[in-house]
């Protein structure tokens, strides 16, 4: 009997000619806590679509409980106790969460009927059994994130999941949710439960993880403890380098005011939200999820318009009400959530790049498609985004290059503001460097930036400035010198007073 679940030996996987696995080799025992780690691009997500049959491949063995295994889709392999649970979540949003939980396999009478007793009763078991409440009858559109994901592992385990893979878990959760999925995940674990852990946040791996392999370039590198390797271990493991400087921040002298926000509210959302930006600074805008800063900056890009307060732009009081208007007047806004509001994922990176500008390659009415590409390829370079070619689709693309073609997109405009929420979520470490980079240089040419970040590393290694928030009010105000982690997460958990939108 092998003392490992799942074993991979040299797999090799192509696709268009271009190899994107050589030879990877992966072991997992049962009742351990795995960690793949490396960049975006790295050959993790590939590597994870051939365990779950969603990709078969071309060369190289896959072993279940030391038999040679072949899935020819994720189907097979679910039956086999492999589930995957994605960044991406994929519950039925107008289903509650028993349905979401045996959504396809519900228990039928013997008249051929759905049993509604037997479900919510098996998963009223199931939830029990992984030591969560939620309730049943609840739409799956109204939990939070976490409780979702903790669907979606219900969900593998009504299936009798013995092989559990997740992929970013923790991207947009809270500190407190955070600890609670690690919490179910160690408790899974010590019922011999294997998981394959993905997370670009090195911090968690060595908080949770037993054992890790690390990938890059579609090469396995290493595969070793957690705790006989550092944190440079394993980002020189990643790329191939030391990463002396993850915030490399350069000083620079804030120039005049270019937006001033003035008792901006929205009723019932955020209320009497104040401040500057100028020219040539970075201002961090802090807080725990849902306290309102994603909510602002939509309201100031047109996309959620205020229903009082005044935005400045220059010493000149403006009406946003469109992301149309607030383009023209020099503002540009790259969301959290890449996947559906940053990008249009089944076009290509040409067409992604040239949409908030295709008047500039149209000609009475036509579309001068070679200008369009050239640009486009240009924008694309100097972002360094990784790919087989401009027309290739977005949605073939790592999380990392996906979020540089955002960025390359909303440059191209030429804004004098830059508005970034979140804007290394999901990726991994080179490029989370590569980004502040960007964001540095555009500073010192005098862009002015306004971040809004859960990472408060990422908060105080890039911010001239820091506005804290609370349930839709500004809680703290706080200079570079000033900013400390004490005084963040103060801020941030302080209690506020309600009041009203006049």
């Amino acid at each position: 009997m092998s003392e490992y679940i799942l074993e991979l030996k040299d797999i090799s996987k192509s696709f268009s000619g271009v190899e994107v696995l050589h030879n990877v080799s992966f072991t997992l025992r049962p009742g351990e806590v795995h960690a793949l780690l490396g960049e975006n691009g790295a050959g993790k997500s590939t590597m994870v679509k051939v365990i779950t049959g969603f990709h078969q491949p071309d060369n190289g063995e896959i072993l279940l409980d030391g038999q040679p295994v072949q899935f020819s889709d994720t189907r097979e392999s679910r039956q086999a106790g492999i589930a995957a649970i994605y960044q991406e979540l994929s519950l039925f949003p107008d289903l509650d969460v028993a349905e979401n939980i045996f959504v396809g396999r519900h228990p039928i009478t013997t008249g051929g009927r759905i049993d509604w007793r037997k479900l919510y009763a098996e998963a009223g078991k199931l939830l029990d059994s992984l030591g969560v409440q939620l309730d049943l009858r609840q739409k799956a559109r109204n939990l939070s994130i976490a409780q979702q994901q903790i669907v979606e592992i219900a969900r593998a385990f009504s299936i009798n999941a013995r092989i559990l893979i997740m992929d970013e878990p923790t991207s947009s959760l809270t500190l407190n949710e955070v600890a609670d999925l690690f919490h179910l995940v160690r408790s899974l674990r010590d019922k011999g439960t294997a998981i394959i852990f993905i997370s670009h946040r090195l911090e968690e791996l060595f908080e949770l993880a037993d054992r890790v392999t690390v990938l890059r370039d579609g090469f396995w590198v290493d595969s070793c403890m957690l705790k006989d390797v550092t944190r440079d271990d394993l980002i020189r493991m990643m790329v191939g380098r030391t990463i002396s400087n993850q915030f490399p921040k350069l000083d620079v002298c804030a120039g005049e005011v270019v937006l001033k926000v003035e008792h901006l509210c929205r009723e019932g959302v955020f209320e009497d939200i104040n401040f500057e930006l100028r020219c040539g600074e970075i201002l961090g805008m802090a807080g725990l999820v849902g306290a309102g800063r994603t909510n602002v900056a939509r309201a100031i890009f047109g996309v959620e318009p205020a229903t009082s307060g005044s935005i400045i732009l220059a010493d000149e009081a403006v009406t946003i009400t469109s992301p149309q208007q607030a383009i023209k007047l020099g503002l540009a806004y790259v969301p959290e959530d890449r996947q559906h509001h940053g990008l249009i994922t089944p076009m290509q990176i040409t067409s992604n790049i040239s949409l908030p500008t295709l008047n500039r390659y149209a000609n009475h009415g036509w579309l001068q498609g070679k200008k369009e590409r050239k640009a486009s390829f240009e924008a694309a370079r100097q972002m360094e985004v990784r790919a087989n070619h401009v027309q290739q689709l977005a949605r073939e693309l790592s999380g990392g290059n996906q979020q540089k073609v955002v960025l390359a997109k909303w440059l191209s405009t030429n804004p004098r503001i830059l508005i970034l929420d979140e804007p290394t979520r999901g990726i991994d470490v080179g490029t989370k460097a590569a980004v502040h980079a960007l964001m540095s240089k555009l500073a010192a040419q005098g862009m002015a930036i306004l971040m809004i970040s859960s990472e408060l590393p990422e908060i105080l290694g890039m911010s001239d400035r820091v506005l804290v928030m609370r349930e839709g009010h500004v809680t703290g105000h706080f200079y570079r010198n000033e900013a400390t982690q004490e005084n963040i997460i103060t801020a941030a958990t302080q209690d506020v007073r309600a009041g009203s939108c006049q």
